[in-house]
């Protein structure tokens, strides 16, 4: 599976500012990708093999063990960003991937494995709540921890999303500083 970093996490690799290790991909010494919220990623290795060409040491895998894995699946590319970026400046350290459907979070929650996954329930083709059903349904799984967020949550869904294997679900919008705390409280029992 290819560790994928942020800006932020490839200059903390690197041990440079976050506008250095942006200026080495506007110049195109470092592959990198936009995400849909328009955040730069670099896989790992690809950064790497870069600070290998130019002998930077490279970190022990010592410190990225233990890091806990977020995965937000949502359709609106603002929510995204606005969750993806909110969680990784916390200071637990998470490392956080998104996706913006459900099938594209049953193919992400295969290679990246998340401890915790914040979820909408309203999105094209596969709903949020089958997504729900079917983590929680599996062993191989079923332990990952389940926030759902949603705009389209009443009393009914909330029970629904309850006994689909759901750990806590909030209505839309929720405060950053809200969420995060429900971050750290569910990351503490997985």
């Amino acid at each position: 599976m290819d560790t994928i970093l942020t800006v932020f996490k490839a200059s903390e690799h690197c041990r440079v500012s976050p506008k250095t290790i942006i200026n080495w991909i506007e110049a195109g010494h470092i592959k990198a990708y936009k995400t849909v919220g328009g955040h730069r990623r670099i896989k790992k290795e690809d950064l790497e093999i870069f600070m290998k060409k130019q002998g930077i040491p490279i970190p022990s895998e010592e410190q990225d063990q233990g890091r806990k894995r977020i995965l937000v699946v949502d359709d609106d590319p603002i929510i995204v960003g606005t969750i993806v970026e909110a969680l990784e400046e916390d200071e637990h350290d998470y490392e956080v991937i998104a996706a913006s459907n459900g099938f594209e979070a049953g193919l992400k929650v295969k290679e990246f494995k998340p401890h915790l996954m914040i979820l909408d329930i309203m999105m094209p083709g596969i709903k949020g709540d089958e997504v729900c059903k079917k983590i929680k349904s599996d062993s191989k799984t079923e332990n990952i921890k389940i926030l759902i967020l949603s705009a389209y949550l009443d009393e009914e869904k909330f029970k629904t999303m309850g006994e689909y294997g759901a750990d806590v679900c909030f209505s839309k919008p929720l405060q950053l500083p809200e969420l995060k705390k429900e971050v750290s409280r569910l990351l503490a029992l997985s």
